[in-house]
C-alpha cells in the first residue's frame, strides 16, 4: 500500500513539473505581444498635435491666397462680360468667435460665390478705415447705428449698369445690416436687377436684413444665405458646401 501511494506521488510531482515548464514560454509570448502596442502609441502621439494645428495653420490662410488669385484671374477674364457682380463689405482685425483674423469672414464667402459663378468681385471699403479692435468696431458701428449714418464709401462701381445679378454680403451687425452697406445698396438704381444677399454671423442668421434690402431696392429677390463666422473661418469645407447648395438651389450653377 506504501509503494502505491509512493508511485502515485510520484506521478503527479513528474505531472505538477511539465505544467510549470510549459507555463513559462506562455509568460514570454505575452510580454512580446504587448511591445509593439507600446510602439504603436508613440506613433500616433505626433498625429495629434498635426490634427489640432489645422484648422488655424498658416496653410489654412494661404490657401485662400492661391484662390483669391484663381479668383482674380476669373475676374479679369470675364470683366465686361460677366452679368453678375459680388459686392461685399467685411472686415479683418479681431473679429467675434474668431479672434484675430487675416481676411473677413463675408469676403471668405464672396470669393467662394465669385469662384462658382464667375461673377465679379467689388470690395466695399469705408473711406475711413474701421477699427481693427472687436471693442473698438463695436463702439463705433453702435454709433453708427444710433446716428443712422452712411458711412462714406472709398470707391464706387462704374459699371452698375452692367449687372442684373447683384449679390450683396455683409456681416450680421445688431441684428442688421452694417450701416455702409446701407449706403452702398441706396448709391445705385438697383430696380430691376436680381438681389442675392449673403451675410455671416454669430447666431442671428439673416435676421430681417432680406426684407430691408428689399425695400431699398426694389429689386427681385433671391433666398439669401447665411454662414456662421466660425464656420467661414475654421470649416471651410463646410461652407463651401453650402455656398454651392445654395448657389444650386436658387439656380446659378448646375
Amino acid at each position: 500500500m506504501k509503494k502505491l501511494f509512493s508511485l502515485i506521488l510520484a506521478a503527479v510531482m513528474v505531472l505538477a513539473l511539465a505544467a510549470c515548464g510549459n507555463s513559462a514560454p506562455a509568460e514570454s509570448s505575452s510580454e512580446e505581444e504587448t511591445a509593439p502596442s507600446n510602439g504603436s502609441n508613440v506613433q500616433t502621439e505626433p498625429s495629434t498635435p498635426v490634427d489640432d494645428t489645422e484648422p488655424s495653420a498658416p496653410v489654412d490662410d494661404t490657401e485662400p491666397d492661391s484662390s483669391q488669385a484663381g479668383d482674380t484671374a476669373q475676374t479679369e477674364q470675364t470683366e465686361g462680360g460677366s452679368h453678375m457682380l459680388v459686392a461685399y463689405f467685411s472686415l479683418a482685425g479681431e473679429q467675434y468667435g474668431v479672434g484675430v483674423v487675416e481676411e473677413g469672414n463675408t469676403s471668405i464667402i464672396a470669393h467662394m460665390i465669385a469662384e462658382q459663378t464667375g461673377a465679379d468681385l467689388f470690395e466695399i471699403e469705408a473711406a475711413t478705415p474701421y477699427p481693427t479692435t472687436y471693442q473698438g468696431l463695436l463702439d463705433v458701428s453702435q454709433q453708427e447705428m444710433r446716428d443712422n449714418a452712411r458711412p462714406e464709401i472709398a470707391d464706387t462701381v462704374d459699371n452698375m449698369d452692367d449687372y442684373d445679378t447683384i449679390f450683396i454680403g455683409y456681416p450680421n451687425w445688431w441684428g442688421d445690416m452694417p450701416m455702409i452697406v446701407y449706403n452702398f445698396l441706396e448709391s445705385y438704381d438697383l430696380s430691376g436687377k436680381t438681389i442675392v444677399p449673403f451675410c455671416t454671423h454669430g447666431g442671428s442668421g439673416l435676421s430681417d436684413t432680406e426684407s430691408t434690402i428689399a425695400d431699398i431696392t426694389g429689386g427681385t429677390m433671391k433666398d439669401g444665405l447665411a454662414i456662421p463666422g466660425t464656420t467661414a473661418q475654421n470649416d471651410r469645407d463646410t461652407a463651401k458646401s453650402e455656398v454651392t447648395q445654395w448657389l444650386r438651389e436658387d439656380g446659378f450653377i448646375a
